[in-house]
């Protein structure tokens, strides 16, 4: 009965679900073959979407049963991350507590004021270009994906076999999605790396300012007041301080309990609210927000 009413209650997720494969069925073979740019914009946006479904689901949407949620997005659109690291990392993200803590939360961007201390110059530069939101979009998927890799393998070197396990699952998820390219697709293999390259970019818009150092771990969660096509193509997330307190709202209802308690998460969060991402671009586009070395990180 449980999962019969999940169904019901949950059908935008799957709708949007449903929606998103076509867009990305569509933008890998009738749009790739008609105009390729084309193809890789819109294979892009799909690719953006459907990490946000995959966040959606690793929250336990929109079935009971997680077996089942996580069959629907097995597929290894987004190329870079293997959905069940994903999952593991954003969920030992969500305890408050660590949250920016250079070593204990796995989504931080802030490094240990001591490591920054001995990096070289080139490589100060850039950080410093990956702290601005041109330099998040161009260069963070890259170096992004490089941190996480190398972390990964650190930990496989130290013997955590879940580590290959997830990387083999993610390499069949990334079979079915050559498979689709080879067979059915009109995009070559150089182009869809790029359009989820892009998909990764447009994340990154996210990720940017969505948690600041903070003394209140409560403090460290924004709220971005936008309800335009990134707060969809984002799943409403941009309402961030309400999501890591309810974690389990699903995206369609997280604007609804946010105009309910605005106040109160307002207060919470002590105002780190803007009011869309247009305001986010006039003012980081080509600036830094916070500095590269954590400002309040203190050694154990």
């Amino acid at each position: 009965m449980r999962s019969r009413a999940m169904w019901v209650t949950e059908w935008p997720t799957l709708v949007l679900l449903a929606t998103t494969y076509i867009v990305w069925g569509l933008a890998t073979t009738w749009l790739a073959g008609l105009w390729l740019p084309l193809g890789i914009v819109v294979a892009a946006v799909a690719i953006a979407q459907f990490s946000s479904l995959q966040h959606e689901v690793l929250h336990g949407h929109p079935f009971a049963n997680q077996h089942l949620n996580e069959a629907l997005v097995f597929p290894g659109l987004t190329v870079w991350v293997p959905y069940v690291r994903f999952r593991d990392t954003h969920l030992a993200h969500h305890h408050d507590p660590i949250l920016t803590d250079p070593y204990d939360d796995p989504e931080s961007n802030f490094l240990d004021p001591a490591v920054w201390a001995t990096l070289s110059r080139p490589m100060r530069t850039l950080c410093r270009l990956n702290n601005i939101l041109l330099g998040r979009m161009v260069l963070g998927p890259v170096l992004g994906t490089i941190s996480f890799v190398r972390q990964d393998w650190r930990l496989y070197r130290a013997g955590d076999t879940t580590i290959r396990d997830a990387w083999l699952l993610h390499g069949v998820g990334l079979a079915l999605v050559l498979v689709w390219l080879l067979g059915v697709g009109s995009m070559p293999i150089w182009a869809y790396l790029l359009a989820a390259y892009l998909g990764y970019a447009l994340l990154k818009i996210r990720t940017f300012l969505e948690h600041q150092a903070h003394e209140k771990p409560r403090a460290r969660s924004a709220i971005v007041e936008d309800c335009g096509p990134l707060a969809l193509l984002f799943l409403n997330i941009n309402l961030h301080a309400v999501h890591h307190q309810h974690p389990q709202i699903p995206w369609y209802r997280l604007p609804a309990a946010y105009a309910e308690g605005r106040e109160r998460y307002l207060k919470s969060n002590e105002g780190y609210v803007y009011a869309s991402y247009a305001q986010i671009f006039r003012r980081y586009f080509l600036r830094a927000k916070d500095p590269v070395p954590h400002p309040l990180y203190r050694p154990r």
